[in-house]
């Protein structure tokens, strides 16, 4: 079982105003912080600097009596000019390098540290001709307390003659740290403040556009592929977002329309397919009764029933036929044998498979396609099966003293090829949808005078599996013209020079 913490329960809003007041508190902490160690350490080094002039300035007082008494040691225990130093409220010590103990002053409030083992060393130090500083600790009563200290060498003609010890209490900025850190809390508490109206002001901007998103893809998941969002002003990752999410509707919306319509197929294709097979079926059913109860007792009529039920069959045959060609055409399993084809050639032989109808029903055929047409790649049969087709569809739409013409012009790769005719046209609200199955523009054709329906489906197809394109266009009352591309067939000069 997965347990979520409270702050994962939080909108995102309060998560990025809590995020933002987080980092201004650290950065007012860190600040503080920085900020009391700068200033206790410049505190620190003045101290120190300050204490090393005013040793500097004993040292040279020292230098100067132990010059006026010609360089030499003074005999008293506490000569005199140790007790003019001693006027000063601070620990002093000399040590002279003749003598292994210091003379030493501290105010009487002080607890014995002039025999400190900091102030030894520090000595010690000095007379090896080094300056040293630090702290060490001072005593008075039940306290302890800190303490500064500068020791340095005393020089008489260029030599060492003793050492001097200076220190004074360290002083604490503690006042000074209270008004910063004051100050720094009270600017702290403003920036806060600031930030909190900031932060709510950019995370209402920020998560305005992801509730968008959520409610749209919540619209979404209900079927509402419509919905869609307000790209924000900014073209940031938000933006982008957005507009991706946008798109994605788009696509989503027509993928579901194509599955909608794709089921409206085949919806009609069942519908159309239990239409064409139940006329025939039924037919052939009441002729079959007919000749089974003697129904028809003149051999003549019993012939001709028969052969009414031998059409009604070739007719179911035909309509399988062509569903099957439909489904390999769309499948891909039919190869194509592809070779050069002269369609002024092609076309004439086609002609002549349909000039004795068209000659019955007063209809002109006419090749307009110039010898100098360049040839085609393409299937000899199935190309045949197109034109037949078409022509065919000409042919019945086509009333007496017609024309129906085939003509071909060249334009770069390809040859357009078309077959118009001068028929009834195509009611403009029928003319996208001729070469879907089994779509029928004359409502009152049926299977036994207008084809299965999958005459013009089984034409794309076989255009499109040679590479093709094929549109119609129509005008009602003045003809129907339908055409199509092939690619141009590759000479063998282009052909060796591509391979």
């Amino acid at each position: 079982m997965i347990h979520f913490s409270p702050f994962s329960r939080l909108s995102l809003r309060v998560k990025l105003v809590l995020s933002y007041l987080g980092v201004a508190l650290g950065a007012i902490l860190i600040l503080a912080f920085a900020v009391a160690l700068s200033v206790q350490n410049y505190f620190t080094m003045t101290q120190l600097s300050t204490l090393h002039l005013r040793a500097q300035y004993q040292a040279q007082r020292i230098e100067y009596v132990y010059q006026r008494l010609g360089g030499k040691l003074p005999d008293s225990p506490n000569p005199p000019f140790i007790q003019s130093l001693s006027n000063d409220p601070v620990i002093i010590a000399i040590q002279f390098s003749n003598n292994d103990h210091p003379f030493c002053s501290a105010p009487l409030s002080l607890e014995s540290n002039c025999d400190d083992p900091t102030l030894r060393r520090a000595l010690q130090r000095a007379l090896q001709g080094h300056e040293v500083n630090g702290t060490f600790p001072v005593f008075t009563g039940n306290t302890t307390l800190s303490s500064l200290y500068d020791s340095l060498p005393l020089y008489y003609q260029g030599q060492i003659f003793g050492a001097l010890f200076l220190s004074a209490p360290q002083l604490f900025p503690d006042a000074f740290l209270n008004q910063v850190n004051q100050a720094i809390w009270i600017a702290g508490i403003i920036v806060s403040g600031i930030v909190i109206l900031f932060s709510l002001l950019l995370a209402r901007r920020l998560t305005q556009p992801l509730e968008s998103l959520t409610v749209a893809a919540e619209q979404m998941k209900r079927g509402q592929y419509t919905r869609r969002v307000t790209l924000p002003r900014s073209q940031d990752e938000l933006g982008r977002l957005a507009l991706t999410f946008n798109e994605m509707a788009d696509t989503i919306e027509a993928d579901v329309n194509a599955l909608r319509r794709h089921e409206q197929y085949r919806r009609d294709l069942i519908a159309n397919i239990g239409h064409d097979l139940a006329t025939p079926l039924t037919a052939i059913q009441g002729f079959s009764e007919a000749l089974a109860d003697d129904i028809i007792q003149d051999p003549i009529e019993r012939q001709e029933t028969a052969q009414r039920i031998a059409r009604e069959v070739q007719r179911l045959r035909r309509l399988v036929a062509d569903m099957q060609q439909m489904s390999s055409l769309e499948a891909g399993r039919i190869r194509l044998d592809l070779a050069p084809l002269d369609m002024q050639s092609l076309v004439d032989e086609t002609l002549a498979v349909v000039a004795p109808e068209c000659e019955l029903a007063h209809i002109t055929l006419c090749n307009e396609i110039a010898p100098s047409t360049p040839p085609v790649q393409a299937d000899s049969d199935r190309l045949i099966q197109v034109l037949l087709n078409l022509l065919d569809n000409a042919r019945r739409h086509t009333p007496e003293n017609g024309k129906i013409t085939i003509g071909a012009a060249a334009s770069e790769k390809k040859l357009h090829i078309w077959v118009s005719d001068t028929g009834a046209g195509i009611d403009p609200a029928d003319l996208p949808h001729i070469f879907e199955r089994f779509y029928r523009a004359d409502r009152s054709r049926t299977g036994a005078t207008g084809g299965s329906g999958l005459g013009l489906s089984i034409v794309k197809a076989i255009i499109q599996a040679h590479g093709g394109t094929i549109w119609a266009e129509s005008i009602p009352g003045e003809g129907t013209r339908i055409t199509f591309t092939l690619p141009l067939a590759i000479a063998d000069d282009q052909r060796r020079s591509r391979s």
